[in-house]
């Protein structure tokens, strides 16, 4: 059994922050790169991790084949279409909204977990956890203001179809992770997937770029495997139910971000929507740790899905 020290907790509590920052960065480095197709940034931000990827698998000696991903195949195929999804919509609403706004509805991909794990993997959703998605949802209107009268809606709802995406995706990854399967094969399937899905399309739509264009594009997918590197370290030295709401300090280092650098000020409504999201998460953190001690698990315990 895993046991978590006062070292551990805090080596853990950094590497999520950093991870945060990263991905935050990534972020920037998406709005940077300027006026390209989507699928182009998707593309070079994805070989990028195909790369790191396909080093993590040579260093650690698996070897590369079809026999590789045949038992969970249709797992993996799952995770990867829907992970595209998510950044697909994630990738959008950094183009068109605030940072902080995209940021935010990205951070609603949790919420999303506990509604898909229970529909598809059985999974027993308590009354708390139902308030929680419902009080997180109220607050990502406040952030998406629909109305076919505000020219940021559509962005907004692609952006929120972007976290939903990714809590499928992540609820894929969990059951990966049951089944034993490892995090590189996972991250590698993806990766290789999404570049194959959007090549054809920077084939077709390719945009010419300027030098700075393209280190920009190619600094935020090192970036986001900085990033995933980080998240990945952060729950090897401590358990999700005790760093996992850290997590959401990326909100606040893109809003910061976007202020500091785009000029950008979010308004009253996604300021309120960003407290009540976030005291959502905070609060489904504290109640998904009580539950895991009430069922009988230890909080010092390595949940063997972490990817």
């Amino acid at each position: 059994m895993y046991k978590t020290t006062q070292e551990s907790l805090h080596k853990g509590m950094i590497l999520i922050i950093t991870s945060a920052v990263f991905f935050s960065l990534v972020g920037v480095g998406i709005r940077m790169a300027g006026d390209l197709p989507l699928m182009q940034k998707c593309f070079f931000r994805n070989i990028v991790a195909l790369f790191f990827s396909y080093l993590l698998l040579k260093r650690n000696r698996i070897s590369l084949s079809v026999d590789l991903f045949k038992p969970n195949f249709s797992l993996l195929l799952l995770r990867s279409i829907l992970g595209t999804i998510g950044m697909f919509g994630n990738f959008y609403a950094v183009d068109h909204l605030l940072l902080g706004d995209a940021s935010m509805l990205a951070k609603m991909s949790p919420f999303f977990v506990v509604v898909f794990s229970a529909f598809f993997l059985q999974e027993k959703v308590r009354l708390n956890q139902v308030l929680c998605i419902v009080g997180a949802f109220a607050g990502s209107l406040l952030i998406v203001k629909p109305s076919f009268s505000n020219l940021l809606f559509i962005p907004s709802l692609i952006g929120l179809v972007g976290g939903m995406g990714s809590g499928g995706a992540h609820t894929a990854v969990r059951a990966l992770g049951k089944k034993g399967e490892t995090g590189v094969v996972v991250v590698f399937f993806f990766s290789l997937f999404s570049t194959i899905i959007t090549l054809p399309s920077t084939l077709l739509n390719f945009h010419p770029m300027t030098m700075a264009q393209l280190l920009w594009l190619l600094a935020t997918g090192s970036l986001a495997a900085c990033g995933q590197f980080a998240l990945t370290a952060a729950y090897r030295y401590a358990p999700a139910n005790k760093i996992s709401v850290y997590d959401y300090s990326q909100v606040i280092f893109s809003a910061l971000l976007g202020f500091v650098i785009f000029s950008q000020v979010p308004d009253l409504y996604s300021g309120f929507g960003y407290l009540v999201v976030i005291g959502m998460g905070f609060a489904m953190f504290l109640f998904t740790k009580k539950n895991q001690q009430e069922a009988g698990f230890p909080p010092s315990t390595m949940p063997s899905n972490e990817q």
